[in-house]
């Protein structure tokens, strides 16, 4: 048995009316923009400004060794303190979204980003986009489109990065005051969200929650392009009712069996996805370029290389995730990722050993940043996009800002500590830090095997009958919790 993988061959939500509008696509790209934000901010980089002492230790070669030269735990503090207050408001942030809806949820995201000063505090704007932008394309969108749409928000987090890259490079030929434009140009996506949230409409589902129940069905209609959404607004109708009924959600997630799946993935995918090791790659590619001995500009320059290929394999994924589903992509990008960790981490180990003492040929750096922008291709179109997708469309929606709070304060929390210790790991682990990732990699694509079913073509308030059909997870799901026609769904397995 494929590990209880399962594809919907239409019913239920597969006959709704309408189909995919100018409208719905021109929103979900501009509420996207949210990730260009997170995307700048795990790209930039100040090292020379604010840590010239740790430019001084990596001069310092008679000292330290190649693994160690940059193992400063001020340097990794100011990287990973943005993802604690992510965390934190992230929580904060699905109380707005359940009460408030979830454009008002991002516009307070991006206002305490722009407004108060400090990267610290940049990290509740992130946490608050983070936690509604997802949601909100998930909800928008129509199911065949879903994942396409959704990924948008990854999109973006690519191009925010290689802007940074881009960035990065061209302030580090200014003499003076390079590092003000650096930071001060984070500034822009933000204004591009100002700009967007005062035209974005919230999604009908949210509108339901709030009781606008005619504002929800005129822009059901809306999205989908057809006067008749009867069926699809009667649907999400009978989602609200059920989610009314829900007082205590965070309760009912973490306590009631029913939504054990959600709970599973929401808690599982973000802690993986970190463990695959790129953020590694995406906020310490010159610092990590610069460890294996490639020159400054050269370090730079390899970061774009890294940029451009991590948002060219987003597309890969943009086009693929709803012809061929998630599944697919998870366990193909999963494997290519484990070997370039292995190949990388061994090519480290000959040059520079247990000692750190070496340097690497021109032929071998150019291979190691060969199979590093193939690992970044691996996860562009699999982890990287579908943790923000799988999450965001499995959690009904009684408890879907909890369940997606639990994704976000996962993501951020594992960031953190990603982002604290990786030099001082690769410090004491040595070449072995990539073995380790790559030992991480097989257990997240054995796990995606045999537990995550294929959600491709399910529309989101019908998610429950996809548990029930799974060998595994069918056990915690009632009768009464698989909603929307779900007799009419032929459901196979592959």
């Amino acid at each position: 048995m494929a590990g209880g993988a399962f594809v919907s061959d239409g019913g239920g939500g597969g006959s709704y009316e309408g189909g995919v509008t100018g409208f719905v696509i021109i929103t979900c790209i501009v509420a996207a923009m949210g990730g260009l934000l997170f995307g700048y901010d795990l790209g930039i980089s100040v090292l020379s400004k604010f840590f010239p002492e740790v430019d001084r230790q990596m001069h310092n070669a008679r000292r330290e060794t190649a693994y160690c030269k940059f193992d400063n735990q001020l340097l990794q503090l100011f990287t990973s303190s943005l993802y604690l207050a992510a965390l934190v408001s992230s929580f904060a942030a699905s109380v707005v979204t359940r009460k408030y809806g979830r454009k008002i949820s991002m516009f307070v995201g991006v206002n305490v980003a722009m407004l108060i000063i400090g990267r610290l505090l940049l990290g509740v704007g992130v946490g608050f986009a983070n936690q509604s932008t997802p949601v909100y394309l998930s909800e928008m969108a129509p199911a065949k489109l879903r994942g396409a749409l959704n990924i948008g928000f990854q999109m973006a987090i690519t191009i925010g990065i290689l802007i940074a890259n881009l960035i990065n490079y061209g302030t580090s030929q200014m003499a003076r005051n390079g590092w003000r434009v650096s930071l001060g140009l984070a500034a822009v996506p933000a204004v591009v969200m100002v700009i967007g949230s005062f035209v974005l409409p919230d999604t009908p589902n949210s509108m339901l929650e709030r009781g606008k129940y005619e504002q929800a069905r005129e822009m059901l209609q809306k999205i989908r392009g057809a006067d008749n959404v009867d069926e699809e607004f009667q649907d999400l109708c009978d989602a609200c009712e059920a989610a009314k009924k829900v007082e205590h959600p965070w309760k009912n997630l973490f306590l009631q069996a029913k939504y054990r799946p959600a709970l599973a993935f929401c808690s599982a995918i973000p802690f993986f996805q970190q463990f695959t090791g790129i953020n590694v790659i995406m906020f310490y590619a010159p610092v990590l370029f610069k460890t294996l001995g490639f020159a400054d500009d050269a370090s730079l320059i390899s970061a774009v290389i890294t940029g451009v290929v991590n948002v060219v394999s987003t597309l890969v994924s943009i086009y693929a995730v709803d012809r061929y589903g998630r599944r697919i992509l998870f366990l193909e990008g999963g494997i290519q990722m484990i070997i370039c960790q292995i190949i990388v981490g061994s090519l480290i180990g000959a040059k520079f050993g247990t000692t750190g003492s070496g340097t690497l040929t021109p032929a071998t750096a150019d291979w190691v940043l060969a199979f590093i922008c193939i690992y970044v291709a691996g996860f562009a179109w699999s982890w990287g996009p579908l943790g923000w997708l799988v999450p965001s469309e499995i959690c009904p929606l009684e408890i879907r800002p909890a369940g997606q709070a639990v994704n976000v304060s996962v993501n951020m929390f594992f960031t953190f500590l990603i982002g604290q210790f990786f030099l001082t790991m690769l410090c004491h682990m040595k070449f072995g830090l990539f073995y380790f990732f790559g030992g991480m990699v097989l257990i997240m694509t054995i796990f995606i095997y045999f537990l995550l079913p294929e959600t491709k073509g399910v529309p989101i308030e019908e998610m429950g009958r996809v548990w029930k059909q799974h060998p595994f997870w069918k056990r915690y799901i009632p009768d009464d919790a698989v909603t929307g026609g779900s007799e009419e769904t032929s459901v196979k397995e592959v």
